[in-house]
């Protein structure tokens, strides 16, 4: 079978609608080297007044976050944007999948803003709807899609959040993903998640006791998935291959590392990271789980964090009662995150000031109905984690 192939853009330049990237930012951005950058943004901000909610993801740069109404992440976020329906515009700064996610959440007269358009999810881009549609077929010919339940991450499209909805399946969030699961489970007997690979195969061995061989992974430029109907029939998970790229590069080496520069000290990671880095873990956990482990944790202990750069930076500021190191020797930020800048938050929040509406992020009615189908599932889930 075979697959559909993506046009390579720069950054921020050219169009790719389908893609988590988005299309060109337009507009004249202020310089960086503005010196009046921060009173600028607090200007606009303040004209705009109660018609304007600013949401920050936790991986966002200290210089967005100062302006940020509520921090959080992804989902989160989009639930505090749908419980302000007086905010006549929502700018998220974050990435365009979960500006999708407020949209699908609030109201139609509600807009939501990606202060740049380019600001993607290269995880979220390594699964789009084409590949999925055609690994469904697969799944059918091996005559076992009946069997699969979708299951996808919130780290997403909207229209594979929607394809879930479609197909019996549902979202799922780094710290819900085991309850989600379970569900998926009581529904079928196979599940195809969507689109990190890590997050499905951590909760999968290590939360619901699935043997690792049982646990196959999809990968997308391959015909077929490059897997035997055999293999496909015999699997409990078929994980696609998509990955985050920060959470990717920790390494058991890099573990194993600061063990031994550093006695005693605790290693704490997101569900993204790979199996290995994982298993050789103390702690693992959502975003949130991170920041409330780091917060509980006692003066003078020592933390190795395995999540995004500006985070752990954030948290060592905040709590300088204790040692805390990023997991990687190389620095590494979320490189598409990290395009929201203070430069195109000013330039968003002036033009909104001046009646200029910017960077509208909108999902058409048929994947937000489905989508909405897809979350809503997860959300009605009884007695299970609703956060991020």
């Amino acid at each position: 079978m075979s697959t559909v192939e993506r046009p390579l853009l720069p950054l921020g330049r050219g169009v790719d609608l389908d893609s988590e990237r988005g299309v060109e930012c337009p507009g004249d951005l202020p310089p960086a080297s503005d010196p009046a950058l921060v009173e600028r943004a607090r200007a606009a901000k303040e004209k705009l007044g109660g018609r304007v909610f600013v949401l920050g993801h936790h991986y966002q740069r200290d210089e967005v976050i100062q302006f940020a109404d509520v921090t959080g992440d992804s989902f989160k976020l989009a639930r505090d944007a749908a419980a302000r329906p007086d905010a006549e515009f929502i700018v998220f700064c974050g990435v365009h999948f979960m500006a999708e996610s407020a949209d699908i959440l609030t109201s139609d007269a509600q807009r939501v803003i990606l202060p740049d358009l380019a600001a993607g999810c290269s995880m979220a881009d390594m699964a789009r709807l084409q590949q999925v549609e055609a690994a469904w077929e697969t799944l059918e010919a091996a005559g076992i899609a009946d069997q699969v339940v979708p299951v996808t991450y919130m780290n997403s499209s909207a229209d594979i959040k929607a394809f879930c909805g479609r197909h019996g399946g549902v979202v799922c969030t780094s710290s819900n993903a085991q309850a989600v699961l379970e569900w998926a489970f009581e529904q079928g007997s196979k599940v195809l998640f969507l689109p990190d690979q890590h997050l499905g195969r951590n909760t999968a061995v290590l939360k619901l006791g699935i043997p690792l061989e049982k646990c196959v992974s999809w990968l997308p430029h391959r015909p077929d998935g490059g897997l035997a109907a055999e293999e496909l029939r015999e699997a409990t998970m078929i994980l696609w291959q998509g990955h985050c790229s920060v959470h990717g590069r920790f390494s058991p080496e890099a573990v194993d590392d600061l063990r031994a520069e550093i006695p005693g000290i605790n290693v704490l990671v997101h569900p993204e990271c790979r199996h290995e880095v994982v298993l050789k873990a103390d702690y693992v956990g959502s975003t949130e789980f991170i920041i409330n482990t780091i917060r509980d944790a006692p003066a003078g202990s020592a933390w190795a964090i395995g999540t995004e750069l500006n985070l752990v930076q954030r948290l060592a500021k905040a709590h300088p009662d204790k040692r805390i190191v990023f997991l990687d020797k190389t620095v590494c930020y979320c490189s598409t995150m990290n395009r929201i800048d203070l430069p195109h938050l000013v330039w968003a929040l002036e033009s909104l000031a001046a009646g200029q509406i910017v960077n509208v992020i909108e999902v058409d009615d048929e994947t937000q109905h489905y989508a909405r189908v897809a979350l809503e599932r997860m959300l009605d889930l009884p007695g299970r984690s609703r956060r991020d």
